[in-house]
């Protein structure tokens, strides 16, 4: 996808803050962060919302959020608990057409959201 914002950060043709990388996912600092710890994990493959994910990519939708629970891990706010989001489509606040996950920590949340 030429126009997608993400997928033009894991060709590299945008600056990142990459946080974790493998060959299915990228995890990066988001840029407008919206607590201490705010990072959004990514798939590699384009999938333009949670509407259009496939069977067959069950396997990477899981592989998303242990990458998002082992960074939780990894900087200290699993115990204290952490919130993982993904939007789908304009009222529920998507703006970049890729999925991902928001992961939030470092502050109270509240319920419900938005």
């Amino acid at each position: 996808m030429t126009d997608c914002l993400f997928c033009k950060i894991v060709q590299r043709k945008l600056p990142a803050r990459i946080v974790h990388e493998d060959e299915k996912a990228l995890a990066f600092e988001d840029v407008n962060p919206q607590a201490p710890l705010h990072v959004l994990v990514i798939p590699k493959k384009h999938i333009s919302t949670s509407l259009e994910a496939a069977p067959d990519d069950n396997e990477l939708i899981g592989h998303l959020l242990r990458i998002a629970a082992g960074i939780a891990r990894e900087r200290g706010f699993a115990e204290r608990g952490f919130r993982l989001v993904m939007n789908t489509n304009p009222e529920a606040g998507q703006t970049v057409y890729h999925i991902h996950l928001h992961l939030l920590g470092g502050r109270k949340m509240h319920w419900p959201p938005g």
